[in-house]
């Protein structure tokens, strides 16, 4: 969790409260890692997290949107901000998209 904030930080993105869900929860073994935060204006924020070697490709989107949606249901509440931390090469077909679908792309590629 550590890297996360750290990675929230550069960008200026402050939480109060930070809470891993568990991937059982959102019925996916994927492996991805998804948060629930609260910022300084106690707005809450979806963070997910993924870290792999292949490209993440435009498909890989509609996975992350489907778990967003179960996000919603199981925390029982709305997101003001979706936010997208990748640490993997991003097709820009599938940033593109990421950016319609109102999140925010932050890649971890260092």
């Amino acid at each position: 969790m550590k890297d996360i904030v750290e990675i929230l930080l550069k960008k200026k993105i402050i939480c109060k409260k930070l809470v891993q869900i568990n991937n059982k929860d959102l019925k996916t073994r994927k492996k991805i890692r998804v948060f629930e935060g609260v910022d300084l204006k106690s707005y809450y924020l979806a963070i997910f997290y993924i870290e792999q070697k292949s490209r993440f490709l435009r498909k890989n989107v509609e996975e992350i949107e489907v778990l967003y949606e179960k996000l919603k249901i199981v925390r029982d509440h709305n997101f003001k901000k979706k936010i997208f931390i990748h640490k993997s090469p991003l097709c820009s077909l599938a940033k593109d998209k990421l950016k319609e679908l109102k999140w925010k792309v932050i890649s971890d590629l260092a």
